[in-house]
């Protein structure tokens, strides 16, 4: 597998499983399956409700902890969002049944971001994750992080597939040091991915799958990608990557399909910033 260094020297894959929108009840097997095909990077998150399958995966696998680079996400905190920040921190932590984690994000760029990011430099300063990081934050908000602060974001998690390429937002990373993270690689789907004629075309050249191109895509650019299945022989297709290089044209061909946007949902829309301001997760 091939991995990326982070800004603190840690090795971290370029290439993981992530289990948003896994059910619980699912999640355990999912994991399991993941780890049985290769993956040793896996991306989880509080408000996924699933930590705990994720732990119990792990727990069996019986792959040694230092082989794994297990990721998981901070909610939204109130006040006093230092206090509460490292009561979530241990809440996962004890769901994952683990001791440490390798990398700790803010999953939103909402609430008492300040207090969060001083409880995460602390957490980081005593050993209990090696990096820290966010998700979800347009540059602005990125920059206002790193110039502000002591400790500059490991990574920064954010929706990154053919039709919102984030490469502007990529370049102002990588002059700051924060690596970038793809969710929604597959763009879950919408536009046509899986039959689009550029990259269906593109596969056919190569003897691979759209997915294989969009994850080979992203890895060629150096974004972390962390697809999602529950079907073992997706997950063995979708690390199956590394034995094939895109062309510059074909790297064009795809910066083509770019569309300007999200095709989700706009952190930066007041009605948005509303309803995940105002979501609390229980326990």
């Amino acid at each position: 597998m091939q991995s990326v260094t982070l800004n603190n020297g840690v090795e971290m894959p370029i290439l993981g499983f992530g289990v948003f929108q896994i059910p619980a009840e699912q999640t355990e097997q999912a994991v399991t399956d993941a780890l049985a095909a290769g993956y040793r990077l896996l991306d989880t998150a509080a408000a996924y409700l699933n930590e705990e399958a994720v732990g119990r995966a792990i727990k069996n696998s019986g792959i040694p902890r230092e082989e794994l680079f297990v990721t998981t996400k901070l909610w939204v905190q109130d006040a006093p969002a230092q206090e509460n920040t490292r009561r979530a921190f241990e809440t996962s932590l004890d769901k994952l049944g683990l001791d440490h984690l390798d990398l700790y994000l803010m999953h939103q760029p909402f609430g008492d971001v300040y207090g969060q990011w001083r409880a995460m430099q602390d957490l980081h300063r005593e050993g209990l994750v090696k990096a820290i990081g966010v998700a979800n934050f347009y540059p602005d908000r990125l920059l206002d992080l790193v110039i502000n602060n002591e400790i500059t974001p490991a990574v920064n998690q954010i929706e990154t597939h053919p039709f919102f390429q984030r490469t502007a937002d990529q370049e102002v990373m990588r002059e700051h040091g924060v690596q970038i993270q793809s969710w929604g690689g597959f763009a879950e789907g919408k536009n046509d991915i899986f039959t689009h004629p550029v990259l269906s075309g593109i596969g056919a050249k190569h003897g691979k799958s759209v997915a294989q191109v969009v994850l080979r895509w992203l890895t060629q650019r150096g974004v972390v990608a962390i697809p999602k299945s529950v079907r073992p022989e997706r997950m063995a297709e979708n690390i199956d990557i590394f034995d094939f290089e895109l062309t510059d044209d074909q790297m064009t061909a795809i910066a083509t399909l770019e569309t300007g946007g999200t095709l989700f949902f706009d952190h930066r829309d007041p009605a948005m910033v509303n309803w995940l301001s105002a979501r609390r997760l229980e326990g």
